[in-house]
């Protein structure tokens, strides 16, 4: 039985990795290449390093990690695949959980440097490394000018805004389908949680929720109907999750039920883990965003879009810390960063609204336009 040991480092910027091992970055990468050779030039280390990295640790795990052939293509063994498979379907699994621990570990080393520096709590959903919230903390590390670290602790969009109504965070961030009405699940789910005259939303823009299925979409999937009419195997996200909200939402339009979905029950905690699933063929369509499916190489199919939209109390909103988050919303830096993650559309970025102005729910007062601090 072998032991993990963590241990964490200090960089300027962001992994594609939360962790990394150089065993599973060298298998990775020998899979994406086909040769030691292509392997060790996108690594930026010699064909010798690699080569001799790989055989010692074939001799510690006591099994071949790669088909040594001559005169053939690099290949991963089947056991050297099963390994790079697992350990990346465990880390999507698990990034919720060591992103959480890692903020509260960037939060210190951000008081370390300056106990005054402005600390923004913020909860937001399970996205890991593709979710806006995620980036944007990033981002806004990376930019000291802008005087502001959000300590971000992933969770389920429920329970996002339900620390925001208990005083638990300053920040929660919900995605909510653009279309839904009155008598939507989103409206069912989401309208206590809200209070109209105390919140207020700092606009991030909309975003695409669709299909994420394998490259070249085999089955020719466009539709959740297509994939209750073919009962391809579907993996969904769980009870909480603002994209299980938009799913009733668009089952109800298409008048699905959960039991004409072959694989409604199969759950996994993120849009990474689910494009992971469908990578690895142990599902064939999930619902996701863009982003997600792009870094797996997978195929996205848009199906509608949704506000994505951070919520804090009205009465905070002249906090330098907040006016400085919404400056840099405002950034076209910022705003082309969020672009290139695909599937999202900045427009309006850092635009403050009332609740009325961006969700149909409540019908007691007009549409007015946006009131920009």
């Amino acid at each position: 039985m072998h032991r993990i040991q963590l241990h964490y480092s200090l960089q300027d910027s962001a992994s594609s990795h939360i962790i990394q091992h150089p065993l599973l970055d060298m298998l990775q990468a020998v899979a994406d290449q086909g040769s030691i050779s292509g392997a060790a030039r996108v690594l930026g280390l010699s064909y010798r390093h690699v080569w001799g990295a790989l055989k010692k640790w074939e001799a510690q795990l006591g099994r071949e990690v790669i088909l040594w052939g001559k005169g053939h293509s690099a290949q991963l063994s089947p056991f050297g695949l099963r390994l790079l498979l697992t350990e990346r379907q465990a880390q999507a699994r698990l990034a919720p959980h060591i992103e959480a621990v890692q903020a509260e570990l960037e939060r210190t080393y951000a008081l370390g440097y300056d106990e005054h520096t402005p600390i923004l709590s913020l909860h937001a959903s399970y996205d890991s490394a593709y979710s806006a919230y995620s980036l944007l903390r990033q981002f806004a590390g990376a930019h000291p000018q802008h005087a502001v670290h959000l300590d971000l602790t992933p969770c389920v969009s429920v329970d996002a805004l339900r620390a925001l109504h208990e005083g638990r965070t300053t920040l929660a961030g919900f995605h909510v389908l653009q279309a839904a009405g009155k008598h939507s699940m989103a409206a069912h789910i989401y309208k206590p949680l809200l209070h109209l005259q105390h919140y207020r939303f700092i606009r991030l823009g909309l975003r695409a929720q669709g299909l994420i299925v394998a490259a070249g979409n085999p089955h020719q999937l466009h539709s959740l109907q297509d994939v209750a009419r073919q009962q391809v195997r579907f993996v969904n996200r769980p009870l909480g999750t603002g994209t299980r909200v938009v799913l009733a939402d668009l089952m109800a339009q298409a008048q699905l039920q959960p039991g004409d979905i072959l694989g409604f029950d199969d759950e996994e905690p993120s849009h990474n883990a689910v494009a992971q699933a469908v990578a690895q063929g142990q599902a064939d369509v999930g619902l996701g965003i863009a982003s997600a499916a792009q870094a797996k190489g997978l195929d996205f199919i848009p199906l509608c879009q949704e506000h994505d939209l951070l919520v804090c109390h009205a009465k905070l909103l002249q906090h330098p810390a907040l006016q400085a988050l919404c400056t840099l919303l405002r950034t076209p830096a910022w705003q082309n960063r969020l672009h290139s993650q695909g599937g999202h559309d900045s427009t309006g970025c850092g635009d403050i609204y009332t609740l009325d102005q961006c969700l149909p729910w409540w019908t007691c007062a007009p549409a007015t336009t946006a009131a920009n601090t």
